[in-house]
């Protein structure tokens, strides 16, 4: 009930009909901030509280694998990593609720967003080279496709490196050796035998493996770094990690780039449920990219 009187939502399911014929043109806050809510990018969202929590847990614990490539400068109890996600992201700080759906404050999501189009419009500016990256193709590179296209456009050199490169990850189901990729100039990783180089189809990994890879070889092959590097988990904190600018979206349940965020290490996280249908990202990338001034 309070999140439905907090942010006018009716019930914690989506409207039955949500006309989204218009939406790729939104292009202001307010329109933004209802598209959020309709889509449930915010607000009320799919991930649970049960899961959320557990991730807390498990980042207080240290657990691999939500660390994301993350090596946090102090211990983290749970109590402090459930504050600060009340603090960034919106999420309940009452520890007793412990069920139900987890909630994305929109404002902070808009707050964020602005910040990240901060960054996308500096960087444009100096035309730097840029590396963007994802762990859930299927979800998101449309988003990051539409940023590399801009950035492209705006003269920044969209790096590619270490292309069809092995690389081996542990998996729930033990190590499984995947191939990095690019489509669209935004890296992803195969599955074994999966889609030719080109396809839109990728694995879904939190692993900061890839970044690493790829950042290896930009310096040792081309003696180059990137500028900012976009994308999510594992990308986001392994680059952050290494020194190197880092922004992108974080589900509740991804606490390592808050924290990366609270330490300095990550400069901007933006609070957004990250496994809601691809086409839903597009008014974000429309929105970062006016505010960046890099619209067309």
């Amino acid at each position: 009930m309070r999140l439905r009187q907090q942010w006018g939502v009716p019930g914690f399911r989506p409207a039955r009909v949500v006309r989204y014929g218009s939406i790729p043109r939104v292009l202001s806050t307010g329109a933004l901030r209802a598209h959020l809510l309709a889509a449930r990018l915010a607000g009320p969202v799919a991930t649970s509280r049960e899961n959320s929590l557990r991730s807390y847990r498990l980042f207080a614990a240290r657990d691999p694998r939500v660390m994301l490539g993350l090596a946090p400068e102090r211990a983290w109890a749970e109590p402090e990593v459930l504050r600060l996600m009340a603090e960034r992201c919106g999420v309940s700080a009452d520890p007793a609720h412990v069920s139900g759906p987890d909630a994305i404050d929109p404002e902070r999501t808009v707050a964020a967003l602005d910040a990240f189009a901060e960054r996308l419009g500096r960087v444009a500016s100096l035309r730097a080279p840029v590396l963007l990256g994802t762990g859930h193709p299927h979800r998101l590179l449309g988003f990051y496709a539409g940023l590399a296209d801009a950035l492209s456009s705006a003269g920044c050199p969209v790096l590619t490196p270490a292309q069809g490169r092995c690389i081996d990850i542990t998996t729930r189901f033990g190590v499984r050796t995947y191939r990095l990729d690019y489509v669209r100039g935004v890296a992803l990783v195969r599955e074994p035998g999966g889609r030719p180089s080109g396809g839109e189809t990728g694995a879904h990994t939190h692993s900061p493996l890839p970044v690493r890879v790829a950042l290896q070889d930009a310096a040792e092959r081309y003696g180059v770094l990137p500028e900012l590097v976009i994308g999510d988990h594992g990308w986001v904190c392994g680059a952050g990690q290494l020194g190197i600018e880092a922004i992108g979206p974080a589900d509740t349940d991804d606490p390592a780039l808050f924290v990366g965020e609270a330490e300095g290490r990550v400069s901007v996280v933006v609070p957004l449920d990250d496994g809601v249908r691809s086409h839903y990202y597009r008014p974000l990338t429309r929105y970062v990219l006016h505010r960046a001034g890099l619209s067309s």
